[in-house]
């Protein structure tokens, strides 16, 4: 895959997208199997988008507050949301809701799905609760201490929650068992495992990133950033991890042994206002999506020095983006409400 040059000011959601305002925050955008947008919003609503010109949404109210995190159940056909009314709820694009879970007082973030295992998981305070895609409870993981951060094992065999001094690994379908640890001090919050499955990342309350490879435990340190990192993604095959926090797209060096030991990072889409708030990686090729504080949404390349602009600054900072499965279309979303979704066929040449 390679990007075009940009051409004079026009952006490719002028060239090659739509966009609407939903009127509240956005939270998290995913795409659905068959190519359906869908939206959670801080005012507790899912708007589900069925065209590509993004007219006539369908809302459908399922949160007594504000939703906090979003996620694709395992089946690809619905959609998983945490709100901060204590409950998890699972909704189909029909617009019927199924409520799985709920904790008096407990806010419902993060939350994870697994489409290897079937599983889906959602923090509930310092528990983690597992369920299977019907719904049923598969089991729960107490912790010291209130968890920050969730994420499946690639296959879906074991979970990683972050936390208060480090994160522990369950295996998801072992009732009785003693997490293994994975020890730093410090508050972890966001976290995410990588394709490969042989380092888990943390985002952490000091302005940095900790790492383990997860076969010994051995750990690594990334930091050197502004503010705190609330984004992360991984590129195909684990390669690189992009992140925002930083007034450019950081992404760490993952190949080889050592991972990121000793090795500088790789700044891309320097030249823009302000910080990176939302990565995201192509699902196929080396491209990163990264929204800024100021709505600016650009395309960086890892082996090359141009960047595409996807949206021009405005409509408030960027909250969410999203890659269909196939890589062909890319949503963004802004804490103004604006959601936008761009078709890349239109655009995207051969490497």
């Amino acid at each position: 895959m390679s990007l075009p040059a940009q051409q004079g000011t026009t952006s490719l959601l002028d060239r090659a997208g739509t966009g609407r305002t939903l009127d509240a925050y956005v939270v998290g955008v995913v795409f659905l199997k068959d190519g359906l947008l869908a939206a959670a919003l801080g005012d507790g609503r899912v708007a589900f988008i069925d065209s590509e010109s993004m007219n006539s949404p369908s809302f459908v109210s399922v949160h007594d507050g504000a939703c906090l995190s979003l996620a694709v159940d395992p089946g690809e056909q619905r959609v998983l949301t945490g709100g901060d009314d204590a409950r998890l709820v699972s909704t189909g694009t029909d617009g019927e809701t199924t409520e799985i879970a709920a904790i008096a007082e407990r806010w419902v973030e993060p939350i994870a799905a697994s489409r290897a295992s079937g599983l889906c998981a959602a923090v509930f305070g310092k528990t983690v609760s597992l369920f299977a895609q019907d719904g049923t409870a598969v089991g729960a993981f107490d912790h010291a201490n209130t968890v920050g951060g969730l994420a499946f094992h690639p296959k879906g065999r074991r979970i990683a929650a972050a936390h208060y001094g480090g994160v522990s690994l369950w295996w998801a379908k072992q009732s009785t068992q003693e997490p293994k640890r994975l020890g730093w001090p410090g508050s972890h919050l966001g976290l995410t495992w990588s394709p490969d499955g042989k380092y888990i990342v943390t985002a952490m309350q000091e302005n940095e990133l900790h790492g383990w490879r997860v076969s010994d435990g051995a750990d690594m340190q990334m930091s050197g950033y502004p503010t705190k990192v609330k984004s992360m993604s991984w590129l195909p095959k684990g390669r690189y991890l992009a992140t925002g926090g930083a007034e450019s797209v950081v992404c760490w060096p993952f190949h080889g042994k050592g991972g990121p030991v000793g090795k500088a990072p790789l700044d891309l889409g320097r030249g823009f206002e302000g910080l990176v708030t939302v990565v995201a990686a192509h699902p196929r090729h080396d491209v990163v999506a990264a929204g800024y504080e100021d709505g600016a949404t650009i395309l960086v390349q890892i082996d090359r020095a141009h960047t595409v602009v996807v949206k021009r600054p405005g409509k408030g900072s960027v909250t969410a983006l999203a890659w269909s499965a196939d890589g062909r279309h890319l949503a963004l979303g802004t804490e103004s409400g604006f959601v936008g979704r761009i078709g890349l066929s239109d655009w995207r040449t051969p490497s």
